[in-house]
This record gives structure tokens, C-alpha cells and sequence, in this order.
């Protein structure tokens, strides 16, 4: 039987909120195991005193050099012995999900055994890194439970200065959004990458993650060195029969002021059926008998906000690819910095296609490991060494699509615009 729960009134008022509580889960947990039990009281001492009592070391398992967390309990008595020695080791393994994050049922249930055999029974789907975090072992349960997991089929994740585990979005699964396969991209990659996961070798860590469309649910613009984001290069589609019933429904003020005014390039435009304009960079949809909608595709610039607000009436292109961003990160050395384009678009449809995406990410990788200083992002290095010699080393064109401010960038000269001035004066006084 397990020890009694202790006392944890400043736990307990965490669940006191509107919100589930993870608090609830410990306690669930804690009646039956005295791992669980001693957690509680760590974490209670650690709310009281308003310090946090686990440090690090070293723990792994055979042949990989990273994804285990060690923690072991700094929290002693007088004698140096734990004061909650139950959970005086709570090891965390990172476990990379599968693309999509799809799981089966059956699956869920055996990794659940498979922690309650040699874990604590905590696992957080998933943490901020992308990963399934088994969370509370022992250490000689660590390559226990890393075997039991291997042989259903999954792999610990990246931790230190590797190459971390990826994320993608469900994408084409579920998703009518969905511009490239984003599974296929994911798993291509992650798999090439592998050794760089499991032995730490590079200055700081690196992530990938793949969104299916600009919408961007994974991301992966503030958060990934290198972000594969879906878009396409044609033409915005429309159906008018689903465009008419958007309209009946909503009406002309939601309209205007939830498609056409928010629209950050005022490529849309409301008009009358009459005025409406077929082009080569044109897509227009009639809303009713008396008016219609003229997208100028030049101006768009793929925010999808149009497309999430009228679904189905609009609908991207047909010619997609990607988008190839580096060097998003949270605060570190400098500030929060989002990623910078360096491939506009990128096919991704046939297998060249993928290993040039693969190809692409070992090259940034590569110079990564040569350039960065240590604890260091590939954005920051960016930042120090400059975009143009980053993008010569890798072998990178460069493109006006890299400018991040394109209509506030002088790219005019002008040396001799006081002469032309002085011409268009004299000529005007000539008339």
C-alpha cells in the first residue's frame, strides 16, 4: 500500500481555478505509488520556499548520447539523506511522436503499461520541444523502459546541442489547407538527421518543424532554425456556389469588415458584378447578383486569413511547394527573432524534390556547426556573421523575397536624383 499523500495545501490551490490542473493528475497518481507521493512533497517544499531543489547529471542509455532528462533531488537533511527519498531521481526521456502526432488507441495504451511498469505513470503528450515526455524514472529503470518503448516502435529525442526532435502539423491527414505532404517531409528528414539527434555534437541545438500551410500551426516561424512552411505560387482559387452561401449567411458589414479591410496588402477589393476583372493575376468570385470580390494574386502575400474566414469559397493554388525559413528562436544571447526567408518556394512533390530539402538542411547544418559560437542559434548567427555571407555559404542565392521590410528598403540610388529634379523643373518653366 502506499504511503499516505503529505499535507500540500499550496498545491492544492491550484486546482481551486476554472481550469484542469496537472495537480489533480499527481494526486491520482500518488494514491497508489510512493514515487508519486514523495514528488508531491518535493514540489510542495519547493512552492513554500520559492526555490527549486533538482539538479543534473548524467544518465543514458546504450549507444546514444542524449534524450534523457536527469534530475536528481537536492533537497537533504542534516544527514545528506533525501528527505523524500522515494523520488529522489525523476529522469525524463524524450520520445520523438510520430509525424502528424498519429497514434492508434492500441498504442497509447502500451506506452501507458509500459510507464507504469517502469516509470512514474506521468507523461505529458507533448512538451514544448515536440516530444512525448515520459516523465519520473529511476535510474536503473531508464534502459528498461527506453527498450520497452524501442520495440513498440519509438526513438528518444534530441536534448543538448543536437539536432532536436521535429514537429509537424496533421496536415493532409485532416486538413483541406494542407499544401505538401508534410509527414513525408518530416520523417525524410528527421530520419537523415538521426545520428545528429542522438549524439550531441553541434555548438547549440537546432529544430526543424513543418507546417502545411502559412497559417503556421506548429510554429514554427518563431520557433524553428529551419521552417518548412506550406504555400503555393499561382492563383487563389474560388467556388462562387459556396461564395454566394458564405454571403447569404454573413451579409455585406461582415464582409467588409472581416475580409476585405483586414486584408494586410489590400489585394482584395469589393465591387460590382459589372466592374469585376478577369486577369492573369486576378481571382474573382461573385457574392450575389450586384457585387463580387477582385483578389489581386500579385499583392497577396499567403496570410490566409481570407481563406480561414470564407472556406471553401476561397481555397489556395493548385501549384504548391514550400517556403524555406531560418533561424527562428526565442530570447537568448539577443531578442526574440522570426525566421528569415531564404527559399521562396520549394516543389515538394517528387522525390528529387524531397532530397533537395534534405540536402538543403544538411548544408545549413553543416555551416552551423562550423560558424556558430557555442550556445549559440543559427539565428543569432545570422545576425552576427550577416545574411549575405550565410546565404554564399550555404549556396544560397540571393532574392528580394529575403528583404524583411521589402517596401522600406532603399534598393534605388540615388545619386543623381537632385540633376533630375533640376531637369523636370527647367522643362516645366520651358511649358
Amino acid at each position: 500500500m502506499a504511503k499516505k499523500p503529505y499535507d500540500t495545501p499550496m498545491l492544492d490551490q491550484l486546482e481551486s481555478g476554472p481550469w484542469p490542473s496537472f495537480v489533480t493528475g499527481l494526486k491520482r497518481l500518488a494514491k497508489d505509488s510512493d514515487y508519486m507521493a514523495d514528488l508531491m512533497g518535493q514540489l510542495e517544499t519547493s512552492y513554500r520556499t520559492k526555490k527549486g531543489y533538482w539538479k543534473g547529471g548524467t544518465v543514458g542509455v546504450f549507444g546514444y548520447g542524449g534524450g534523457v532528462i536527469p534530475r536528481f533531488t537536492e533537497l537533504k537533511d542534516e544527514n545528506d539523506k533525501p528527505v523524500f527519498p522515494d523520488a529522489a531521481e525523476f529522469h525524463t526521456l524524450r520520445v520523438q511522436p510520430p509525424p502528424g502526432m498519429h497514434y492508434t488507441s492500441d498504442v497509447l495504451r502500451k506506452m501507458c503499461d509500459i510507464w507504469e511498469e517502469h516509470g512514474s505513470g506521468l507523461i505529458a503528450f507533448h512538451g514544448q520541444s515536440g516530444d512525448i515526455m515520459f516523465q519520473g524514472a529511476k535510474s536503473d529503470k531508464v534502459q528498461d523502459a527506453f527498450d520497452a518503448l524501442n520495440e513498440l516502435g519509438f526513438d528518444l529525442g534530441g536534448a543538448g546541442p543536437a539536432v532536436r526532435t521535429s514537429m509537424s502539423c496533421v496536415g493532409a491527414a485532416r486538413c483541406e489547407q494542407s499544401c505538401y505532404d508534410e509527414g513525408r517531409a518530416h520523417r525524410t528528414v528527421i530520419n537523415t538527421f538521426v545520428d545528429d539527434i542522438h549524439r550531441p555534437a553541434l555548438p547549440y541545438k537546432f529544430k526543424f518543424k513543418f507546417s502545411g500551410c502559412p497559417n503556421d500551426c506548429m510554429n514554427s516561424i518563431q520557433r524553428a532554425d529551419m521552417a518548412v512552411i506550406g504555400t503555393w505560387r499561382d492563383n487563389m482559387r474560388s467556388d462562387e456556389t459556396l461564395a454566394r452561401k458564405w454571403f447569404d449567411k454573413h451579409g455585406m458589414n461582415e464582409l467588409v469588415n472581416d475580409v476585405v479591410t483586414r486584408c494586410p496588402t489590400k489585394a482584395i477589393m469589393l465591387k460590382e458584378v459589372k466592374d469585376l476583372k478577369d486577369g492573369p493575376k486576378k481571382t474573382c468570385v461573385k457574392l450575389s447578383d450586384t457585387h463580387g470580390l477582385e483578389i489581386d494574386n500579385g499583392d497577396c502575400v499567403r496570410c490566409m486569413h481570407c481563406i480561414n474566414v470564407m472556406t471553401g469559397a476561397l481555397a489556395h493554388g493548385t501549384d504548391t511547394g514550400a517556403t524555406i525559413l531560418i533561424g527562428g528562436k526565442r530570447t537568448l544571447k539577443i531578442g526574440d527573432l522570426m525566421g528569415t526567408v531564404v527559399v521562396p518556394f520549394m516543389p515538394l512533390k517528387t522525390d528529387e524534390d524531397f532530397a533537395a530539402l534534405v540536402d538543403l538542411g544538411q548544408r545549413v547544418i553543416d555551416f552551423f556547426a562550423e560558424n556558430a559560437l557555442e550556445h549559440e542559434r543559427t539565428g543569432e548567427m545570422i545576425e552576427r556573421i550577416g545574411l549575405v555571407n550565410f546565404l554564399e555559404g550555404v549556396g544560397i542565392e540571393i532574392d528580394p523575397n529575403m528583404v524583411s521590410t521589402p517596401r522600406t528598403n532603399p534598393y534605388v540610388r540615388t545619386d543623381g536624383w537632385d540633376d533630375e529634379v533640376a531637369r523636370i523643373n527647367a522643362k516645366k518653366a520651358a511649358a
